[in-house]
C-alpha cells in the first residue's frame, strides 16, 4: 500500500494531500516515522567527532521531518474533524509518542554531547539565536529528566506516559459530552428567539438529524440562547448541561482524571527537585513564580468582583420585576444582562449581528494586516480536510510568505473553543521552509444560502486567532524550535490579544461592518453604541476568567489535592466568588489545564499578556494613528518576527522601552477606580 503520509508531497506549497489520506495510513506511517527519527537521533548521538553546534544542535533541528509531517496532519484532524477511528488512534498514539520522547531524552550519549557544548559555550562563537537555541535545547533535556538515572529515570518515564494517556482521555470525554447532548426546541420556544439564533438552532438540528431546531453545547449556540431565551426553565436545563460537561458520571467523567493528573504532575516536579508543579512550570515563564502570578490576578480580582457585585444587584432587581422570587442564578445572568445592555446602551445584539458577517470580518482582519505589515492574501483552491475549510496564499511584495487556512464553523466532530496551529513552522536552517497556519473556530453555521453572522465576541475571537497566525506568518528566524509562537506561555497571547484592538478601530468597523441584506455600512449611531459598550459587563467576564486562573494556580501549588472539586470549592469560597457567576472553565471541562501541560499553572497567561497588549496598543495611540507605520514596523521587527529567539522580556523592552503595570489593563476593561 502506497502511504501518502510517507511520500514527498508535490502539492502546491507542499501542503498535505488530504484527499489521498485515509485513517488506515496513520498507524503504519507513525511507526515508520518514529523509527526514522530514532535512527536520525542515533546518528547524531554516536558520532565519534567532537560535538559542534552544527553536528549536534542544528542536526537535532533537522531530525524528525517525517514525524512532523505525520503528526501535523493527524493532530489537525483529531482536533477539528474527529471520528471514532481517529479517537482510537489518538489513544493508541499517546503512550507511543511519550515513550518516543522519553527514549530521546534518555539517550545519554546525546545528552553528553549537548552538555559538552554547554560547558564550552563561551568558546563556540555562536550568534545570539544559536546561543539561545543551545540554551533552550539543554533546558528541555534537563526539565525532561535527562539528568536523572536509575529508578528516578524510570519513574519519570512512567509518569510522562500516563500523563499523555490521561490528557487524551480528558479531551475525548469532553468532546463526547459536548457532541451527544442537545435540547429540542418547540416551535413556540424557537420563535421567541432572534432570527440569527433560530437559524443557528435549525442548522444544529440538521447536523444532529434531530427533526427540528435544537440547542447544543457549542458556545456559539448556547451562549446566545442563554442571552435571549425568556424561558427560564429551558435556560436552566441548558446551562446545567453545559456546566456538567465532564462531570456526568460514567465513562466520560473527568473528575478522577483531573485528580490523577495533578498527583502525577506533583511527582514529576519533585523528581526534578522543585517544591511543586507550579514552581517547575513557572520557572521558564515571564512571571517566574507563583507569587508573581497571584499578585497580578488579585490586583484584577478585587475591582472586577466589586463591579460584578454591583451588576448582580441590578440584574436581580430585574429578575424580581419579572415576578420571579429568589436569587439571581447563573442561567439568569446573560439573559438579564442582555436586557440591561439594550436598555442602558440602546444596543441590541439582534440589531448588531447582521453587520458582523463572517466573510466581511475575515476581510477586515486581512485588511488590517495589509495596512500594518504589508501582507497580501489571495484565495487558494486546494483540497483540505473538510469542506468548511478555506485557504489563502499570503504574500508580501510579491514574495510567498505563508499559507493560511481558516476552519470557522462548529460541528460535532470538532472540539470546542478556538485555536491556532502550524502544520509547518517557519525556518531557514537546516532547510528553508515557510509556514502553513490554521485558525480553527466554532462559529454557528447558518442554514444553506444564508450568510454566517457573528456576535461581537465571535468577531473578537476571529481577530484574536488571526493575531496568533500573524505571529507564525511574520516569523523570521533561522530555527523552527524558536519560530512563531514558540515563546513563553505568558508571552504567546500578546500578539493575539493585541490584534483584537484593531476590531474596535472605528474606521475598520465603518468599512467592514456592512449589513448582510442591504450592504449598507453600520450606522454611525450604532457604531458609537458598540464602541461605547465595549467594556459592558466586564465585571462578569473578568470574574469568570480570573476565578479559573486562581483555581488552576491553586491546583499546582503545594501538595496536589486529593479531591480537585473540593479544592475548587475552597478556592472559590476564599475569594468570595459571586454565586451567579460560574468559572469560565470548571475543573471537569478545563481542557486548557488537563488536556496537556500547555496552560497548566499557566491559565493566568491571558491576563499577563493583556497587561502588555493594553500597553502595546497605547504605543499606536501615542503615535496618533492605529496604523502608524513606524510603530507597526517596530512591533514586527522586535516581537512578531523574533519568535522565541530572544527572551520575552527583552523583546517587549525592545518594542516599548519599559515593562507595563496593571493600570492600562484595568483602564481598558473599564475597571479602573
Amino acid at each position: 500500500m502506497t502511504n501518502p503520509l510517507l511520500q514527498d508531497w508535490t502539492t502546491p506549497f507542499q501542503i498535505a494531500p488530504f484527499a489521498e489520506i485515509e485513517d488506515e495510513h496513520f498507524a503504519p506511517a507513525l511507526d515508520a516515522a518514529l523509527s526514522a527519527h530514532l535512527a536520525e537521533i542515533e546518528v547524531i548521538a554516536s558520532r565519534v567527532d567532537a560535538p559542534t553546534f552544527d553536528n549536534t544542535i542544528e542536526a537535532l533541528e533537522g531530525a524528525g521531518a517525517a514525524l512532523d509531517k505525520v503528526l501535523s496532519v493527524f493532530f489537525s484532524l483529531a482536533g477539528a474533524d474527529s471520528t471514532p477511528k481517529r479517537q482510537e488512534l489518538q489513544r493508541d498514539f499517546s503512550p507511543l509518542l511519550s515513550a518516543h520522547s522519553s527514549a530521546i531524552y534518555a539517550n545519554t550519549a546525546l545528552f553528553q554531547r549537548i552538555e559538552t557544548l554547554w560547558d564550552a559555550r563561551d568558546t563556540l562563537d555562536l550568534n545570539d539565536e544559536q546561543a539561545r537555541v543551545l540554551m533552550l535545547t539543554r533546558r528541555s533535556f534537563i526539565r525532561a529528566g535527562s539528568a536523572l538515572s536509575g529508578s528516578e529515570a524510570d519513574e519519570m518515564k512512567e509518569v510522562k506516559s500516563r500523563l499523555a494517556v490521561l490528557g487524551t482521555q480528558f479531551v475525548q470525554n469532553l468532546l463526547k459530552d459536548e457532541s451527544e447532548w442537545f435540547m429540542p426546541l418547540s416551535d413556540e420556544a424557537l420563535t421567541e428567539l432572534p432570527d440569527f439564533v433560530q437559524d443557528a438552532a435549525r442548522a444544529a438540528g440538521e447536523e444532529k438529524n434531530a427533526g427540528g431546531a435544537v440547542v447544543t453545547l457549542s458556545r456559539s449556540l448556547i451562549v446566545p440562547f442563554l442571552q435571549f431565551s425568556p424561558r427560564r426553565d429551558l435556560r436552566e436545563k441548558a446551562y446545567n448541561a453545559w456546566a456538567a460537561r465532564g462531570a456526568n458520571g460514567g465513562e466520560t467523567d473527568n473528575r478522577g482524571i483531573a485528580g490523577e493528573t495533578l498527583k502525577l504532575r506533583e511527582t514529576r516536579a519533585k523528581l526534578l527537585g522543585y517544591p511543586d508543579f507550579a514552581h517547575y512550570k513557572l520557572e521558564t515563564e515571564m512571571a517566574g513564580t507563583p507569587d508573581a502570578v497571584r499578585d497580578l490576578l488579585m490586583q484584577v480580582w478585587q475591582p472586577a468582583k466589586q463591579h460584578a457585585q454591583k451588576d448582580a444587584a441590578i440584574l436581580e432587581e430585574m429578575l424580581h420585576a419579572d415576578g420571579i422570587k429568589g436569587l439571581l442564578e447563573p442561567w439568569d445572568w446573560r439573559y438579564y444582562s442582555e436586557q440591561r445592555r439594550k436598555a442602558e446602551h440602546d444596543l441590541d445584539e439582534a440589531e448588531l449581528k447582521p453587520y458582523l458577517q463572517l466573510d466581511r470580518m475575515i476581510e477586515a482582519s486581512f485588511s488590517c494586516a495589509t495596512r500594518l505589515f504589508g501582507l497580501e492574501f489571495a484565495p487558494l483552491d486546494l483540497p483540505l480536510y473538510h469542506n468548511d475549510c478555506r485557504a489563502w496564499e499570503v504574500m508580501r511584495d510579491g514574495t510567498h510568505v505563508a499559507v493560511f487556512i481558516g476552519d470557522y464553523f462548529a460541528r460535532g466532530s470538532k472540539r470546542s473553543g478556538a485555536w491556532c496551529s502550524a502544520m509547518r513552522g517557519q525556518a531557514k536552517k537546516p532547510a528553508k521552509q515557510t509556514p502553513i497556519v490554521i485558525n480553527v473556530c466554532n462559529f454557528a453555521k447558518p442554514s444553506s444560502g444564508k450568510p454566517a453572522l457573528l456576535s461581537y465576541d465571535d468577531a473578537r475571537t476571529l481577530f484574536h486567532e488571526f493575531g496568533h497566525a500573524l505571529h507564525q506568518m511574520l516569523s523570521d528566524v533561522d530555527y523552527e524550535s524558536v519560530s512563531g509562537t514558540c515563546v513563553a506561555r505568558d508571552f504567546v497571547e500578546l500578539p493575539s490579544q493585541l490584534y483584537e484592538h484593531w476590531l474596535e478601530v472605528p474606521e475598520v468597523l465603518a468599512e467592514f461592518a456592512t449589513h448582510a441584506q442591504t450592504g449598507e455600512p453600520m450606522p454611525q449611531a450604532l457604531l458609537d453604541k458598540v464602541l461605547g459598550a465595549a467594556t459592558y459587563d466586564m465585571g462578569f467576564s473578568t470574574v469568570e476568567y480570573v476565578a479559573s486562573a486562581l483555581v488552576d494556580l491553586a491546583f499546582h501549588e503545594g501538595n496536589a489535592p486529593d479531591d480537585p472539586m473540593q479544592k475548587q470549592a475552597e478556592v472559590l469560597a476564599k475569594i468570595g466568588m459571586p454565586r451567579a457567576i460560574g468559572m469560565r472553565h470548571a475543573t471537569p471541562q478545563f481542557a486548557h489545564v488537563f488536556a496537556g501541560d500547555g496552560y497548566s499553572s499557566g491559565y493566568y497567561s491571558y491576563m499577563w499578556s493583556e497587561v502588555m497588549d493594553a500597553d502595546a496598543f497605547e504605543a499606536f495611540e501615542e503615535a496618533g494613528d492605529p496604523f502608524d507605520s513606524a510603530t507597526a514596523k517596530r512591533l514586527a521587527d522586535t516581537v512578531l518576527s523574533s519568535g522565541g529567539s530572544k527572551d520575552a522580556t527583552e523583546l517587549y523592552l525592545a518594542f516599548r522601552g519599559r515593562m507595563p503595570g496593571v493600570e492600562a489593563l484595568l483602564k481598558g476593561r473599564g475597571l479602573a477606580a
